[in-house]
């Protein structure tokens, strides 16, 4: 029975599929039943007329990883829901000269299950003709010793089993080859005569209680190196299982969550002074053969030393590439992800959203709203400065 002076918590209900949202609901939340992504409108509120409603949307915030440990610059930014979490970010291991830094990074939703995680990359190498000095699983020169395989043997044997050991009644659901992943993260491997294959595979499985869905995306990269040997002149290879990523959601709920992940993914940015200056820190760990370093703090020691011919030079490698692949796949990659481009007021750049809701807003801390409710204003319950985006022409 309800005391005196106790008022009912308002029913809150999904627009999308008409479900009890849970009471005490945040700003922004993902329905549980349905997937869709939702936020408050207190408008009517403001206004004196009626209880808040929800409507479909998403409110986004910029996120900036930065490398405080080794180079001191922002790796990479992107936009994350507002009120998610973050954890991780750039480790650098100067014993693996081929990849001595690597990004381990999430954002979750601390409400519910949805969830975007950056996976460590894998450094391999493999000389046929040195089998019994290092056999398989042995360690050269920092990288593991293995032979190169396909994109879908290494979810199967390498991915999968390191990052998701702790997850219980696991299923293998799909796998699907992406021929053009390797052209959209913009891989090195063709353009110097390696060769690059793209995939992405879906898992169920439970951790902490909870049966979760996920997509993982990677790309197998493959380079190979002619040395000399008492045998005359061989080929080892070097290889890499990268651009490792993935998405996940409760069970059954992955693809209603589509446009957020989708937004996040193509928000990615990462910098290119930090790129030229991880290659400058490769080349010279490669070249002096200094793996023996050990202190973390040498790092900086070691980029200042190499010159800024040789980190200008990777600049520029890194804008002519990116060039390349973007006159290639910009048309094209906004199609199939399904994204519209507006212009940001305060910015004056162009930012791709989802698309599908027909109205976005931006304010000056680089924030964006999505959202198919054309009456909704969120200047009305906030008190930064919002302004309508439109969609870019042409």
């Amino acid at each position: 029975m309800e005391s005196p002076g106790e008022s009912n918590a308002v029913a809150l209900k999904c627009p999308q599929c008409g479900a009890d949202l849970i009471p005490g609901v945040q700003e922004y939340i993902i329905c549980h039943y349905c997937g869709s992504s939702l936020m408050c409108n207190r408008t009517q509120v403001d206004q004196g007329r009626a209880d808040p409603t929800m409507v479909r949307g998403i409110h986004l915030k910029p996120f900036v990883c930065s490398d405080p440990q080794g180079t001191g610059l922002d790796v990479f930014r992107m936009l994350i829901p507002a009120g998610w979490s973050t954890q991780g970010g750039c480790h650098w291991m100067l014993d693996n000269p081929g990849m001595p830094a690597v990004i381990a990074f999430q954002a979750w939703n601390p409400h519910g299950a949805e969830g975007f995680e950056i996976l460590p990359n894998l450094n391999l190498i493999w000389n046929p003709m040195a089998t019994m000095m290092q056999p398989p699983g042995s360690r050269y020169f920092g990288a593991e010793v293995q032979p190169p395989v396909g994109i879908r043997e290494a979810f199967r044997s390498y991915v999968i089993p390191r990052y998701r050991s702790q997850a219980t009644d696991l299923q293998l659901i799909a796998e699907e080859p992406l021929p053009e992943l390797p052209r959209l993260v913009k891989s090195e491997a063709p353009l110097v005569g390696g060769s690059a294959e793209g995939g992405k595979v879906r898992i169920c499985y439970t951790w902490q209680a909870t049966r979760f869905e996920e997509e993982i995306y990677g790309v197998v990269e493959v380079f190979r190196a002619p040395i000399a040997s008492m045998f005359g002149p061989v080929e080892i290879f070097i290889w890499f299982i990268d651009y490792l990523f993935s998405f996940r959601a409760a069970a059954g709920k992955l693809d209603a969550t589509a446009d957020l992940f989708s937004v996040m993914i193509t928000s990615f940015q990462s910098n290119p002074h930090w790129y030229a200056a991880f290659k400058t820190i490769t080349q010279s760990l490669a070249q002096q053969q200094i793996q023996h370093i050990r202190s973390i703090g040498e790092i900086g020691r070691t980029l200042a030393l190499s010159g800024s011919q040789m980190r200008e030079q990777n600049l520029q490698d890194w804008y002519s590439r990116q060039e390349t692949y973007d006159r290639l796949a910009t048309d094209w990659s906004r199609a199939i992800r399904d994204v519209d481009a507006f212009v940001d007021p305060h910015r004056q750049e162009v930012v791709e959203l989802p698309s599908g809701y027909g109205h976005a807003w931006a304010n000056n801390l680089g924030e964006y709203i999505i959202t198919e409710d054309p009456n909704y204003n969120p200047n009305l319950s906030s008190n930064l400065h919002w302004e309508p985006m439109q969609p870019q022409q042409g």
